[in-house]
């Protein structure tokens, strides 16, 4: 599990490196990520992620990352 609200960039390197090299690696079954929703970035500093990169990973379709996930989402 990745809690990140750190920087928008870490989470693109989570979804798509983090969670594939320890699912790959057969550590995890499965990648949860804990992100604030667009309600709650607005009362945190500039450059925090929020739910474009679950649109993000919505646009790539199935299958990229090659990782069951699953993505929540923390509102104000």
């Amino acid at each position: 599990m990745e809690i990140q609200f750190g920087k928008y960039a870490f989470v693109a390197h989570d979804l798509f490196v983090k969670h594939l090299s320890f699912y790959v690696s057969d550590v995890i079954d499965v990648g949860i990520e804990i992100l604030p929703m667009k309600s709650l970035e607005r009362e945190m500093s500039s450059g925090v992620p929020y739910e474009r990169d679950l649109l993000n990973v919505l646009r790539q379709g199935r299958g990229v990352p090659a990782v069951p996930l699953v993505l929540v989402g923390v509102a104000s």
